[in-house]
């Protein structure tokens, strides 16, 4: 275990003011706010700088804790913080601040999460209501232990314990609608389905030409728009791509061209996915992995699971980079 505690803020509160005086309760912090403290009792859990525990140079399990280490610490604090408090927000309860720690792998010699986060970890205020908080403060706050008190207590607790099991809990179903103008296709559409997976995303392949069945892709279209579940429609068409701009000419929906581009025809065949004519929003992206993740953008705006885990795959990828310049840089020294 790393001995350090950091502590993720959104808005001001507990001991922040006492050590801040002048800020007023409830001031909101955007972006987050982030402190550091080293896990010594005998003086009270100190505030540490970036700069002192750098300079502490701390060692576990063969790993010196330098600014690599440091660096991903912090940003995994976010993003942990981002995700806990995205998932809090569906049951209208703002999370106000959380305290993580992190240990050294013993087998990799990686950073990683090493805590329980619980009840004693954050501040819940349900409705962003001071006066209705259900975490630890409500015990730490009470002027005299009575039966009664333990009671209001026991309730706060049980109301934190109910709500953690929806956090988990989609708020919306939603799906990706893959339209591909030929069977020829689905070689492009699976890589598009697979990645779309990766998010918990479900999509739904079809095959309809614009050109040579307009009648039938509209039909398709309305098929998918009378039940309400949000759609990302993508369309899968190569040479001259009719099926992306018909589509969006049609609906109110989100539609994405992914046309499988070929070495001798790409560059000319790629400007009917780009030359939109006006009045028309589609969008065109080339890798199926991206289209994935940009209709996975736009559903996450409605389903915190789909927006987490975005915002857990651009931490993996911030890591990895850091970690291969911190490899490139021991290599060239």
């Amino acid at each position: 275990m790393i001995p350090v505690e950091w502590v993720c803020r959104r808005v001001a509160t507990g001991s922040f003011l006492k050590r801040n005086p002048g800020v007023k309760e409830g001031y909101r912090f955007s972006p987050l706010k982030m402190e550091m403290f080293f896990k010594d009792d005998a003086n009270n859990d100190p505030q540490w700088s970036e700069e002192q525990l750098l300079e502490a140079k701390l060692c576990l399990a063969g790993l010196t804790i330098g600014q690599c280490e440091v660096d991903i610490m912090s940003r995994s604090t976010l993003a942990i913080f981002e995700m806990v408090e995205k998932a809090w927000a569906t049951q209208n309860c703002s999370l106000v601040d959380m305290k993580i720690e992190f240990g050294v792998s013993v087998k990799s010699r990686e950073i990683v999460l090493a805590d329980v986060i619980d009840n004693d970890s954050w501040r819940l205020w349900p409705a962003g209501d001071r006066s209705q908080q259900t975490d630890k403060q409500v015990y730490r706050e009470l002027k005299e232990v009575t039966p009664e008190a333990m009671q209001m207590v026991k309730r706060s607790f049980e109301w934190v314990s109910e709500r953690v099991k929806l956090l988990l809990e989609p708020q919306a179903s939603s799906r990706v609608v893959l339209l591909m103008g030929s069977i020829s296709d689905v070689a492009h559409c699976e890589k598009i389905r697979k990645a779309c997976a990766s998010y918990g995303i479900p999509c739904v392949l079809r095959v309809t030409s614009a050109h040579k069945g307009p009648d039938e892709t509209l039909r398709i279209k309305a098929e998918y728009e009378g039940d309400g579940i949000p759609t990302v429609f993508v369309a899968v068409a190569g040479r001259s791509n009719g099926l992306g701009p018909v589509m969006s000419g049609n609906t109110a929906y989100p539609v994405i061209s992914c046309p499988p581009l070929t070495p001798d025809w790409g560059p000319q065949d790629v400007w009917s996915s780009l030359r939109m004519p006006s009045g028309l929003g589609c969008s065109t992206v080339l890798s199926p992995e991206a289209c994935a993740q940009f209709a996975a953008q736009i559903l996450g705006l409605r389903d915190h699971l789909v927006w987490c885990k975005l915002r857990a795959s651009m931490l993996n990828t911030w890591v990895s980079l850091k970690l291969a310049d911190k490899k490139l840089q021991a290599c060239s020294l």
